[in-house]
C-alpha cells in the first residue's frame, strides 16, 4: 500500500509540476545600455508574427542589431540585420531583414503606447524581423500594421532610447545595441 500511495504522490506531482512548466507564459526581455524591456506576446492576435519573433530570437538573429530609428513622440525600431552586419553604414539600416518575409496579421489591437508591431514596406505582407515599439498613442497605424505584443516593463527604458540625440535620418548618434531572449515567466 506505501509503495502505491508513493507512485501516486510520484504521478501527482508529475502532473502539477508539467502543468506548471506548460502555463508558463513565454515573453521577450529585450537588453540594451539603457536597460531591459519586458514584451508580452499577442500569440492570440498574431500567432505568425508572434512565431516568427520568437524563432528569430531562438536562432540570436536580434543579438547585435540594433535601434537604427528613434522618432520622438512616435516610435522607436530595431531588427535590421544590415545594423549588425553592417553596423558603419547607416544608409543600409532600415533595408534588411530575414531574408524572408510572413503575411500580415491585422488585428483589433490598438497602437497605444508600449504596443510591439511589426514593420514593413509598402506591402502589407513585406514584414521580417524589423519591429518597432509605439511611445506615444499612434491609432493611425491601426489595421494597417500587425500588433503582436505589449510592453510589459521597461517603458523607461523605451524612454531613453526614444530620446537619444539623433541624425537627421532619425538614427541614433550612439549605437544602441539590443541583445532579446526568450524566457518563461
Amino acid at each position: 500500500m506505501k509503495a502505491l500511495t508513493r507512485n501516486l504522490m510520484a504521478v501527482l506531482l508529475s502532473v502539477l509540476l508539467f502543468a506548471a512548466v506548460v502555463s508558463a507564459e513565454e515573453i521577450a526581455v529585450l537588453e540594451t545600455h539603457f536597460g531591459k524591456i519586458e514584451i508580452g506576446f499577442l500569440a492570440d492576435k498574431a500567432p505568425g508574427h508572434v512565431k516568427n519573433f520568437k524563432d528569430l530570437t531562438r536562432k540570436g538573429f536580434y543579438d547585435g542589431t540594433s535601434f537604427h530609428r528613434v522618432i520622438p513622440g512616435f516610435m522607436i525600431q530595431g531588427g535590421d540585420s544590415f545594423s549588425k552586419t553592417e553596423p558603419g553604414n547607416k544608409m543600409k539600416h532600415g533595408m534588411g531583414g530575414p531574408g524572408y518575409s510572413i503575411k500580415a496579421e491585422f488585428n483589433d489591437t490598438k497602437h497605444q503606447r508600449g504596443v510591439l508591431s511589426m514593420a514593413r514596406s509598402s506591402d502589407p505582407d513585406s514584414a521580417g524581423s524589423q519591429f518597432f515599439i509605439v511611445v506615444k498613442d499612434s491609432f493611425f497605424l491601426d489595421g494597417k500594421y500587425t500588433a503582436f505584443g505589449k510592453v510589459l516593463s521597461g517603458m523607461d527604458v523605451v524612454d531613453k532610447i526614444v530620446n537619444s540625440p539623433r541624425d537627421r535620418r532619425d538614427n541614433p548618434d550612439t549605437r544602441v545595441e539590443m541583445k532579446i531572449k526568450i524566457i518563461n515567466r
